[in-house]
């Protein structure tokens, strides 16, 4: 059975560029700046915060995640 990707700011084995789970989008080159990623300004330290605050990578994203699934768990 293939591994999926970790989601480098929850953790969460989902497989997608952008992680149904917290919302934060895997970059191509995560040596690029915060502002020329695909997430924004937004730093992965802030997104690990937000997450353990709200439940995904920025709060105004917390109606759009989904609960983790039991086979993407780390």
């Amino acid at each position: 059975m293939e591994q999926l990707s970790q989601c480098s700011c929850c953790g969460f084995r989902t497989g997608c560029r952008t992680c149904p789970v917290c919302y934060w989008t895997n970059d191509d080159d995560p040596a690029a700046p915060p502002a020329d990623g695909s997430n924004g300004d937004l730093s992965l330290g802030e997104a690990r915060l937000n997450f353990a605050l709200y439940g995904a990578s920025r709060r105004r994203y917390a109606e759009l995640v989904r609960a983790p699934r039991a086979d993407e768990r780390p």
